[in-house]
């Protein structure tokens, strides 16, 4: 039998970090709820000195902050490279140079400097990044992230925990009840844990994640979830009481499918993406459990469990298919009955009219039965990770130009045997087939799962005309991203 006292004092002993943010493991812990920021501030990336792992602070605080702003505003960030400018870590096998920038991902803004640029916009250790990131009076209300983009160390410094939430105000123009509920912020990130030993087996038992491996994959577990940076930390939520929950999937890889023992999910947007956007008269959707993918996000009313009833937020397993890695079920954190007298916090409440955006079923259905205007394939191999058998680098020419101002088919194939989470920046799009079956349910996404041998059709909406440049789009799991599963593509 497990002992929950002497586990008190293993696991705080044990405590690591999630980049430089201190790892909190003990039992009891509430959900910390982020730092939030809506006007123009200084972010910095620091290297902790005992770990050499990279991280965010933030006013001297090492948890990153939430971003919230309202349509038709700008977000301004003096970001500030402050990292070591000889790394202890290694990134796609070799040591990581600390380049550093800010993508702001779902976001429909310019793909040029200074705004969500991840191409020219690079600080070395020593400088500095300046954003004025514009944010259309029209876009999704809803929850983004932001978090580093520089190319073959992306997975690194997002693995390090350098992530935060983004709220675009607005949502309860869509949906007034949420203006009532006690909003939550809940960002999942990565613990890794260590080789067998203490450590590890502590972590496990603590979020009960098992060793057997979990679907096709053969390889033993190597990380588990954080909920703001705590190791199953307790939500406080009464009997019956309805609450707004804001998750973000930050991992660079892991897969949350993500349930309540007993509860669902009164779903109102996913990826940012407001149902009612598209379609007024759907205002939310009920769901048992919600998978949400590498940057997936959702956003969802949560009712408390019955009194006396004990439940836990979980992950399922997850099957990434027989090349793909672990991702077994374990426990995110403990619904509680509410103890404390904390002021609760609400969504910053907005008044004005919702913006609908329904695209004519006229067009939708001409553009799904038209031939695809794009194809993009995914492959693999010893050597790296492709798209239509290139591998990306940073000089290398956009594989493609779309017009703005278009809808357009594109499909997604996948000839590997693991699944690849498909993401473009600056857009969404409708997922409306998978493996040639059209889907019972369409979802407006920014990304989108496609299954090992298999495909996904989706309508691209290349609609607004502030978005030109060049862009990309890329495989969500950063570590093949970052080995060559992204491209470029041109907004004219």
């Amino acid at each position: 039998m497990f002992d929950s006292q002497r586990a008190v004092f293993v696991l705080v002993a044990l405590g690591g970090l999630v980049g430089g943010a201190r790892l909190l493991v003990a039992q009891n812990v509430t959900l910390p709820e982020p730092p939030q920021v809506s006007e123009a501030f200084t972010l910095r990336a620091v290297t902790d000195s005992a770990s050499g792992k990279s991280h965010f602070r933030y006013n001297d605080n090492d948890v990153p902050p939430t971003i919230r702003v309202r349509p038709g505003k700008d977000i301004r960030v003096e970001y500030v490279n402050d990292l070591s400018p000889v790394s202890k870590e290694k990134c796609v096998m070799m040591p990581c140079s600390n380049r550093s920038n800010l993508h702001f991902h779902g976001l429909h803004v310019s793909p040029e400097r200074p705004q969500d640029d991840v191409l020219t916009m690079s600080a070395a250790p020593g400088e500095t990044l300046r954003y004025t990131v514009s944010v259309p009076r029209n876009q999704p209300p809803g929850l983004y992230w932001y978090h580093t983009h520089p190319h073959m160390e992306s997975y690194r410094q997002d693995l390090d925990g350098m992530s935060g939430a983004i709220v675009v105000e607005g949502i309860d123009r869509y949906v007034p009840e949420l203006r009532h509920m006690e909003e939550r912020i809940i960002v999942l990130r990565d613990a890794e844990l260590d080789e067998p030993g203490t450590q590890r087996s502590a972590l496990m038992r603590k979020v009960s994640l098992q060793e057997q491996g979990c679907g096709s994959s053969t390889e033993q577990p190597e990380r588990v979830f954080t909920v703001n940076s705590v190791v199953r930390p307790e939500i406080e939520i009464s009997p019956g009481e309805h609450q707004f929950w804001r998750i973000v999937n930050a991992s660079p890889d892991l897969y949350a499918d993500i349930e309540i023992d007993g509860g669902s999910f009164d779903v109102v947007a996913l990826d940012g993406m407001p149902f009612a956007f598209h379609e007024p008269n759907i205002r939310s959707r009920r769901f048992s459990h919600v998978l949400l993918a590498p940057a997936g996000r959702m956003e969802a009313i949560v009712t408390g469990p019955l009194a006396g009833e004990r439940a836990t937020l979980h992950t399922r397993c997850f099957d990434t298919g027989s090349d793909g890695d672990p991702n077994g079920a374990m426990v995110l954190a403990d619904l509680v009955t509410k103890r404390s007298l904390r002021a609760s916090r609400t969504i910053v409440e907005d008044t004005g009219a919702p913006v609908y955006q329904p695209v004519p079923l006229a067009i939708q259905h001409s553009v799904e039965q038209s031939e695809p205007q794009f194809t993009a394939v995914f492959t693999e191999d010893k050597n790296g990770f492709y798209i239509n058998g290139q591998k990306f680098t940073m000089d290398s020419p956009p594989m493609l130009t779309v017009q703005t101002g278009s809808y357009e088919r594109w499909l997604i194939t996948n000839q590997t045997n693991e699944v690849h989470p498909f993401h473009i920046h600056q857009v969404h799009f409708l997922v409306y087939a998978s493996n040639g079956h059209r889907l019972q349910q369409e979802e407006w996404l920014d990304t989108v799962n496609v299954p090992p041998k298999g495909s996904v059709d989706i309508v691209m909406d290349f609609t607004d005309p502030i978005i030109r440049g060049t862009s990309l789009f890329h495989c969500h799991l950063l570590n093949h991203e970052d080995k060559g599963m992204m491209a470029k593509v041109v907004f004219r």
